[in-house]
């Protein structure tokens, strides 16, 4: 009797310190967002305008994207380091298809735009399709798969575009991406929403979505349940790609054109904004409010600077510390 009041003593404190820990973890993000508007705000009124705001909210819809795509990759104990060039992949061949079909076809731009878009999203396809089949099948470490497609989308982005920004892409993408609402939510929001709720629905209400989770919480036993590992992982890597494919044509259509370097810092950023906002680096944990949570910090850190004139090299310091305490925030929550 003894031993049964001392066993089920010592659970429920477990249960309480569990709860305790899930409690401040929700909430230690959250605190930090409001603390850093604060001190921009102080640092410069105009921080928090409803035109600032606004910009923020638009801006960090992309990079929310983004991290929900290396959300998928995280989850099964990866991480995908091509993300930034084959934003750049996608950007300039999705431009140059609209170009092309645009002049052959002035009389139909909305079908020269849905044939760009769609070809976009089919080169997302494809690389996600080689990132996944040489880490599932050939067994080769994600860290060296997804660097060797790095390089590969940074040569042909440079080499189809010769180097330079695609131009000629219809004006219709960039009217109709940048001043249509919906609902009187701004498109690059909504679509952000979109792709927020479909990623939600796949995770928390698929099969393939709870196999996704017990994949990455404990391959070994994944493989003994009889749950088809390697298929797994090839479908998470191409639905990282896939979402990230997205994003490069959220951006062409910010910017009007194909630009061989759009990628940038952006795979460092979508890596920190997922590790941040909750999404752990040791697999089988993660959701699409923590992204949601990272991608708004990593923005209004970056706006926040922006508008003190903080140099930009140093902003990559921050980044970098940002990447670093993700690490550590994630350590502290497994403890």
């Amino acid at each position: 009797m003894m031993r049964e009041l001392i066993l089920n003593t010592q659970l429920s404190q477990r249960f309480n310190r569990e709860t305790l820990a899930r409690t401040v973890g929700a909430c230690i993000m959250p605190l930090i967002i409001l603390g850093l508007s604060v001190v921009f705000g102080v640092l410069e009124p105009r921080f928090f305008t409803g035109q600032n705001l606004g910009n923020i909210l638009v801006q960090s819809s992309f990079l929310i994207v983004l991290a929900v795509g290396q959300m998928f990759s995280l989850i099964v104990r990866g991480f995908d380091l091509s993300v930034g060039q084959l934003i750049s992949m996608v950007s300039v061949a999705s431009a140059l298809v609209m170009a092309h079909l645009a002049s052959t076809m002035p009389e139909a731009p909305f079908l020269a735009v849905a044939v760009g878009l769609g070809a976009g999203l089919a080169i997302g396809v494809a690389a996600g399709l080689i990132n996944g089949l040489n880490i599932a099948v050939l067994e080769v470490h994600p860290f060296v798969a997804t660097l060797g497609m790095l390089g590969i989308c940074q040569g042909i982005a440079s080499t189809i575009s010769g180097g330079f920004p695609v131009f000629d892409v219809p004006d219709v993408l960039a009217r109709a991406f940048l001043h249509n609402r919906i609902f009187g939510i701004p498109l690059p929001v909504a679509t952000a929403i979109l792709v927020c709720v479909v990623a939600a629905f796949v995770l928390n209400r698929t099969v393939f979505g709870r196999m996704l989770y017990l994949v990455g919480s404990n391959p070994r036993a994944s493989v003994t349940a009889g749950i088809p590992a390697k298929r797994v992982l090839v479908g998470a890597f191409v639905t990282c790609s896939l979402i990230t494919a997205i994003a490069a044509l959220m951006l062409t259509a910010r910017t009007g054109s194909g630009e061989p370097l759009m990628g940038g810092g952006l795979m460092l950023q979508s890596i920190a904004a997922a590790v941040i906002g909750g999404v752990s680096l040791r697999g089988g944990e993660g959701r699409v409010l923590h992204c949601v949570i990272g991608g708004i910090f990593i923005t209004m850190l970056s706006n926040g600077m922006n508008m003190v004139r903080v140099e930009g090299y140093f902003q990559m310091i921050v980044l970098g510390v940002v990447v670093i305490t993700g690490v550590f925030l994630d350590r502290l929550r497994k403890r």
